[in-house]
Parts: structure tokens; C-alpha cells; sequence
């Protein structure tokens, strides 16, 4: 779910690709791993990530569900 999550924050918000790689300091063909699930972000770039998305860490790891289950309120996006 998470590389589903991350393309759909990234595009709704405008950033391109490009722009997350340059971010992230790494090439484009390793950020599009992330996208596509061949790879995962370290911790450091999972926070990263969530701060240039501006969005909860838990958000983009899906467990919004499990946060809401718990009486914990957040905004997705």
C-alpha cells in the first residue's frame, strides 16, 4: 500500500518524480522504486518523504485505519 499511497500524495500535491529524487538526494530510477514497491525508503528517508508530502508518516504507511480505530484524529491531506 505504501507505494500506491506515495504516488497518489506525490501527484496530488504536483511534485514530480524528479523533484522527490532530487529531494531525497538519489537518482530518479531508485525513488521510482519506491513508487513501484522494489525498494523501501530508510527511517531517515520515510521522514524526508513525509515532510515533503506534508502528510503523518502513518498516513503514508496506511495505518490511518488503525489510528481512527483508536480515536486518534489526523488530517490525510
Amino acid at each position: 500500500m505504501f507505494p500506491k499511497r506515495l504516488n497518489a500524495v506525490r501527484k496530488k500535491r504536483g511534485i514530480t518524480a524528479q523533484y522527490m529524487a532530487d529531494a531525497l538526494q538519489t537518482g530518479i530510477r531508485n525513488y521510482r522504486k519506491y513508487e513501484s514497491g522494489d525498494a523501501k525508503p530508510t527511517i531517515e528517508g520515510l521522514v524526508k518523504i513525509s515532510d515533503i508530502l506534508d502528510v503523518s508518516i502513518d498516513y503514508l504507511l496506511c495505518r490511518d485505519d488503525w489510528l481512527k480505530a483508536h480515536e486518534v484524529f489526523f488530517d490525510e491531506f
